[in-house]
């Protein structure tokens, strides 16, 4: 099965919730998700909005992007502008490197309800963009 790394600045939202979307998709895949400049914690709406999917993300934490470069890849794929440029030089074999790139929820401002619509927003282009990932590269073809 494929191995995936998905990376972000912050690894506190969007790479998470990718993430946790492919796992959903398969749980065969090795889907792992890191930051070039890690947060402190998953963003807690990041989890609030993928729970009301049923996808559970809770337990997940950001890792640096370092732990990783010595590693092979099948895909690597940045979440945001900021990762894509400062996306580190892998020392392990990368087969292909894509850019998905989504909006910050994180920096979504206005009250609690349009805070979490714009998390909701962001989650499901996600779902979305990443199903199509998993459909056009991953999913087995069928005869």
């Amino acid at each position: 099965m494929p191995n995936i790394l998905i990376l972000c600045t912050g690894n506190s939202c969007r790479s998470q919730m990718a993430e946790g979307f492919l796992k959903s998709f398969d749980h065969a895949l090795e889907v792992h998700s890191a930051g070039t400049n890690p947060s402190s914690r998953v963003h807690p709406k990041a989890i609030q909005v993928m729970q009301e999917l049923g996808i559970d993300i809770g337990g997940g934490y950001p890792k640096n992007v370092d732990r990783f470069l010595d590693r092979a890849f099948d895909y690597v794929i940045t979440v945001c502008d900021n990762a894509r440029e400062t996306c580190p030089v892998f020392m392990g074999d990368v087969k292909e490197t894509l850019h998905l790139g989504f909006d910050d929820p994180a920096e979504a401002r206005g009250s609690e309800e349009e805070i979490l619509f714009e998390f909701r927003r962001i989650r499901d282009e996600i779902r979305e963009r990443f199903q199509q990932f998993y459909n056009d590269k991953i999913k087995p073809k069928e005869y």
